[in-house]
């Protein structure tokens, strides 16, 4: 090994004066063409629907949207209620105080529901309650 090259990389002397074969080709955007239409055609990657790549907003902004909507929809609802009885009956500010928590925890149980971790509770019409006593 006079030439000083490393037995386990490949002769580059011809590829570096133009030559359009072999993996070094130097035609990178031709290259990268070709790769791009291969993971779309193996449905690695999505082909872009508009010139920024984004068709509709992502899920997780508008599941963000949905739960603090619903929130915010609890906390208000119940500071209004809340106001609404103390105007009516007199009883500053207790009403609003009491409405207001209310409203929070509503908000906070419609994001448990809406995100799953608590279950609805009902009877289901055609459904018979569930009987713990195994009866």
């Amino acid at each position: 090994m006079a030439t000083g090259k490393k037995p386990d990389q490949p002769d580059r002397t011809g590829q570096a004066q133009g030559a359009d074969s072999g993996p070094f080709s130097g035609d990178l955007d031709e290259r990268r063409r070709r790769l791009e239409a291969e993971l779309v055609r193996t449905g690695a990657l999505k082909k872009p629907d508009t010139p920024q790549g984004r068709s509709e907003p992502p899920a997780g902004v508008a599941q963000a949207m949905k739960l603090s909507s619903e929130f915010i929809a609890g906390v208000l609802v119940g500071a209004a209620s809340g106001w609404l009885i103390d105007h009516f009956a007199g009883t500053s500010p207790w009403g609003l105080i009491i409405f207001l928590l209310l409203g929070f925890a509503a908000g906070v149980l419609n994001i448990l529901r809406s995100t799953g971790h608590v279950a609805q509770t009902g009877i289901q019409p055609g459904r018979a309650p569930d009987d713990k006593n195994g009866n």
